[in-house]
């Protein structure tokens, strides 16, 4: 019993930056290994290049032309569009965990409340989904200056 009071008995260091001293000498202990790792097997790896090590690889299949050509407008376009789309899909997730306390009919005045909320969302991410669909941006079989 002695001891554990006088363990949770001792004071904090005057010093605000003490506290973190474990946090920064775990931090360096850690870059320490990698850093060692990574250094040894520099030193002591055996290097033996052929050709087909040095190869790019894409997916099983030989490169044909430049690595450094262009891409289109479009594949940025889709990219942007499937993250914005992941993150709406996100906000579904804390909707389905609260969706008992929001069909609570006391508290908001309908049962139905959350559903119609949610009903309104995916309402709207649809509308964007169908004005990309018809501007054409998910269409790759067109030319680059084709949208309408």
């Amino acid at each position: 019993m002695f001891v554990a009071l006088s363990i949770y008995s001792s004071s904090m260091p005057d010093n605000y930056f003490a506290r973190y001293l474990p946090l920064l000498i775990h931090i360096l202990f850690a870059l320490g290994i990698a850093g060692g790792m990574v250094a040894l097997s520099a030193l002591l790896g055996k290097r033996r290049p052929t050709r087909a090590k040095m190869t790019p690889y894409e997916c099983g299949i030989r490169p044909t032309g430049d690595a450094r050509q262009r891409f289109t407008v479009r594949f940025y376009l889709v990219g942007m569009l499937f993250i914005l789309f992941d993150v709406e899909a996100i906000f579904l997730y804390p909707w389905a965990v609260i969706y008992r306390d929001l069909s609570n009919a006391a508290k908001y005045g309908s049962k139905y409340f959350g559903f119609v909320e949610m009903l309104v969302y995916i309402g709207i991410v649809l509308v964007g989904f169908f004005y990309i669909w018809k501007k054409g941006v998910l269409d790759w079989n067109k030319p680059e200056g084709e949208e309408s």
